[in-house]
């Protein structure tokens, strides 16, 4: 183990050389001046990627550079604290929103350089006011730490490595989502009354009916500030006490507590079956799956809870999100639902055994794109761990 000052703390076998200190303007080229903006009106479609501050706006015909670049965000980057810098191989097309770097081949690595740049802290470098600015000459002047070209180029590769499994798992989320999506339109009936994918051995019309036909809406309280109860009495769930993973309901603790006094002071009745979970403002609908480990519990004012009967909780579930019920929400300071409206709402049924064969498949789709999730929550937190114990 090398002192901190001068080596990473984690590095590959058979390095063992001091890192020392180097300019941007020592490590690599700058080509600034190939940048061509174009406005969307004059952008002519093509397979060329057209990158600005923040990474890729469109697809052009043409290309403004060709070859490994580093793009670094000059004005307009969306996150100042992961500063946004990326690695390009192949033809692109640059605005003037970012600037273009190119590792200088006895010296650098591209695919290192990129990854300093990302551990490096760029808002002290920043001016300007709401559109904070990266100047180039100042950016040519940023100076960190750095090994032998050999080693770079074995930390650029493993870092090139995890980045494209993380796009791996991103792009096989994006997939289940489009999957899923294309499900909510095609296994629910419409007007016909028949969906268009259909699982073996089921047949018929299915029903048509009201929402309010097929369960029970019921309306949340407004919470007595002054009469907070201990954590020993009932949940009180907010908006705000909501997580929202692929739509489904997960509880955090709550903000607040009722004692059993209170409740039968203020005549609530807690909530004991499982039920889908209404934000009223915003039209967020979550399903509740945790009923039994929860206990009873109330909702804010903001807040609604639905409970089916006679019917699938799942299915329903996977209704209310064809709906998008957002649609059904009152304009006002803010929208919100209601409850009135929502029960005249048309929906159709089809078997319980069906809506459960239904419903079963979206549960698990969901289950795997929060999987996928998951997994991609643990790579990045992989790799911004890596980046401050291998870079200096």
């Amino acid at each position: 183990m090398k002192d901190e000052k001068k080596a990473p703390k984690l590095r590959f076998k058979g390095f063992t050389d001091d890192w020392e200190q180097r300019k941007v303007s020592e490590l690599a080229d700058r080509y600034d001046n190939l940048r061509v903006p174009i406005t969307a009106s004059e952008r002519v479609a093509g397979e060329t990627p057209y990158y600005g501050a923040n990474g890729i706006q469109d697809y052009v015909e043409g290309f403004t550079h060709n070859g490994e670049f580093v793009l670094v965000a000059e004005d307009g980057a969306n996150d100042l604290q992961n500063y946004p810098v990326q690695y390009v191989d192949g033809k692109v097309w640059v605005n003037n929103h970012a600037h273009v770097l190119q590792a200088k081949e006895e010296r650098a690595d591209n695919k290192f350089l990129t990854n300093a740049l990302k551990h490096t802290n760029i808002e002290p470098y920043l001016v300007g006011g709401g559109r904070a600015k990266l100047n180039a000459d100042v950016m040519m002047k940023i100076n960190f730490k750095v090994p032998t070209l050999p080693e770079q180029v074995q930390i650029g590769k493993f870092f090139d490595n995890l980045d494209h499994l993380i796009t791996l798992h991103e792009e096989k989320k994006r997939q289940l989502e489009r999957l899923k999506s294309a499900l909510l339109k095609k296994m629910f009936a419409d007007k016909s009354g028949y969906p268009a994918v259909r699982f073996e051995g089921f047949g018929g019309k299915w029903d048509q009916c009201k929402l309010g036909n097929v369960g029970t809406f019921r309306g949340g309280f407004g919470f007595p500030e002054n009469e907070q109860g201990n954590i020993d009495g009932i949940a009180f769930y907010k908006v705000s006490d909501m997580n929202d993973s692929c739509n489904t309901l997960t509880m955090r603790k709550a903000s607040n507590y009722v004692t059993s006094s209170q409740i039968s002071k203020n005549k609530w009745k807690p909530i004991l079956n499982q039920n889908i979970i209404f934000a009223k403002v915003g039209a967020a609908v979550y399903l509740e799956r945790k009923r039994k480990a929860m206990g009873p519990f109330l909702l804010d004012n903001n807040m609604m809870a639905f409970q089916p009967k006679d019917a699938d909780i799942d299915y329903i579930y996977y209704v209310f999100q064809r709906l998008r019920i957002s649609k059904h929400a009152q304009v006002g300071t803010l929208p919100s639902l209601n409850a009135s409206e929502l029960r005249n709402i048309t929906i159709y049924i089809p078997s319980l055994n069906e809506q459960k064969a239904v419903a079963d498949l979206m549960v698990s789709l969901d289950h795997t794109i929060i999987l996928y999730d998951f997994k991609l929550e643990l790579l990045k937190k992989l790799k911004s761990s890596l980046l401050q114990h291998m870079f200096i």
